[in-house]
């Protein structure tokens, strides 16, 4: 039987990058297989070429052991590709049916449609009302409707990019559940991911990329994570090194019966929120998506007006009615979750986009003028200390892949060296060798004084740089305790529902 999907001696280059270099390997019917790499690998690229998105320099592309040209994302998908991509292309304010009817290529009368529709979400327990509005979904059931609308096409080939970058540990469940069916009915599926215990637990087989070339086809279940962090790196994996007999400073943030208002018909408000974070100390807030985390970084970043000047305070000053650039003058940084068109401007460039949040910090505003030499040596730091690859400060943060915006954002907020600095999903999308150096450099922030807040979905994150936990759900803080009081059984039911005075 052919191979479902082969290519042979893919290149592809851009002005100054090399994203693709004669890259060549094979996708059996039937077969889970994974792309791996670092961010700027060449990942996106090559299976963008897969898709139509953009065309190969030179190379083959084989499907079902026959030479093709995929023009088009149409014509890919009349081949039988489809693919789910990392961030969803909804309309909030309709229906799913009305979602998935924009995205089909042919127009299918609505009743017809639906009937399709109900019939793949029961045949692979994708369950979600056709007429349920967009904005009233959570992250799962959104990509939910992805799958389905790539389903409808019956395809032989389904490409996921980062699937379960911001889905609960159920949701991941179900979708490997859903991914394990489609294989086993012939369905081939080429699975991007940087979580490589997912890849090991899912996988058949995983061709690893780094700088554009092949660098290895392996069987995962014979590789450990850390090898396979190894072989995308080229290196050794950092461990995070935290010095011996650490001590903790004064309360740098205070945080008392913090409240917020819900603004919206959907978001969850965080009520009577109670921690304290001294210097030098990483407090870590676990919690399943959608349980007020977004709410709770907004207060403190000052996004999100207060109503209590005494609810946040920082080195015994009360913060909580400032601005976030009133905070930021006092030294509170932050990183929100979403970093396109929230943490970042897509349409600015790096230095542009450091000005907006460390202009006052690092002098890069002088009597209403930027000083745009301070901004570009600056930038060129962040470039530099977090190895972001970019064409330099000048460089759009669109154009940017995920990971390497992820880090640069990170960076520009760690290296100017605030008191407080809060974060959420500080590694979202960043591969294993740059998670690494993430978590050492706020290690190496706390250690320098700091107190740090870092709010994550990954356990596994928060086991590995928290001092302390707390664990948020429905808007309600657990009491903090030293992470080595914690089991992963009692984080589950805290997660779960277990509420925080409960918990005390």
């Amino acid at each position: 039987m052919p191979n479902r999907l082969e290519l042979s001696g893919i290149t592809k280059q851009f002005p100054g990058v090399l994203a693709n270099d004669h890259v060549s390997f094979a996708v059996k019917p039937g077969e889970i297989h994974a792309l791996l790499g670092e961010n700027g690998a060449g990942k996106s690229t090559l299976v963008k070429m897969i898709y139509g998105i953009m065309q190969p320099d030179s190379g083959e592309i084989r499907w079902n052991g026959e030479p093709v040209v995929v023009p088009s994302p149409k014509a890919a998908r009349r081949l039988g590709i489809g693919m789910v991509f990392q961030h969803f292309s909804l309309f909030e304010a309709l229906t799913v049916l009305e979602n998935i009817a924009l995205g089909m290529d042919a127009k299918i009368p609505s009743r017809d449609l639906e009937a399709r529709i109900r019939e793949v979400m029961q045949t692979y327990g994708l369950l979600l009302d056709p007429h349920r509005t967009v904005a009233t979904l959570s992250v799962g059931e959104r990509q939910r409707i992805e799958i389905v609308r790539a389903l409808l096409l019956n395809p032989k080939l389904l490409i996921m990019d980062e699937p379960t970058s911001v889905l609960t540990p159920q949701e991941v469940d179900q979708l490997f559940t859903v991914l394990r069916q489609l294989a086993s009915e012939g369905c081939s599926i080429l699975y991007i991911s940087h979580k490589l215990h997912e890849i090991k637990a899912l996988c058949d087989t995983a061709t690893i990329l780094r700088g554009g070339k092949l660098v290895d086809t392996c069987d995962p279940q014979a590789e450990t994570s850390r090898s396979m962090a190894e072989k995308m790196i080229g290196a050794g994996l950092q461990d995070i090194v935290k010095p011996e007999g650490r001590k903790f400073g004064d309360p740098k943030l205070v945080v008392n019966g913090l409240t917020t208002k819900k603004t919206g018909d959907f978001d969850v408000p965080v009520a009577d929120v109670n921690f304290t974070v001294r210097a030098g100390e990483i407090l870590g807030i676990a919690g399943v998506a959608g349980n007020g985390q977004n709410a709770l970084l907004d207060a403190l970043s000052g996004e999100l007006k207060g109503e209590e000047r005494e609810a946040i305070s920082i080195d015994g000053r009360a913060i909580g009615l400032m601005d976030t650039t009133e905070r930021r003058r006092h030294g509170l940084c932050a990183v929100p979750e979403e970093r396109n068109g929230h943490a970042a401007v897509g349409d600015f460039s790096l230095s542009d986009n450091s000005v907006l949040t460390a202009r006052d910090r690092l002098g890069m505003v002088m009597l209403g003028l930027i000083n745009s030499g301070a901004a570009k040596t600056y930038t060129g730091k962040v470039i530099a200390d977090f190895a972001v690859k970019a064409l330099g400060p000048a460089a759009t943060a669109g154009s940017l892949s995920g990971g390497n915006l992820q880090k640069y954002i990170m960076g520009r907020e760690i290296l100017q060296k605030p008191t407080v600095l809060v974060v959420s999903q500080p590694t979202w999308g960043v591969d294993a060798g740059a998670a690494a150096a993430i978590h050492q450099a706020l290690v190496d922030l706390a250690t320098a004084g700091s107190a740090i807040v870092v709010i994550s979905q990954d356990l596994d994150e928060l086991r590995a740089l928290s001092d302390t936990l707390a664990v948020i759900n429905m808007g309600r803080l657990s009491a903090s305790r030293p992470i080595g009081d914690f089991s992963v059984e009692e984080i589950g039911l805290l997660m779960g529902g277990v509420h925080g005075e409960e918990a005390a």
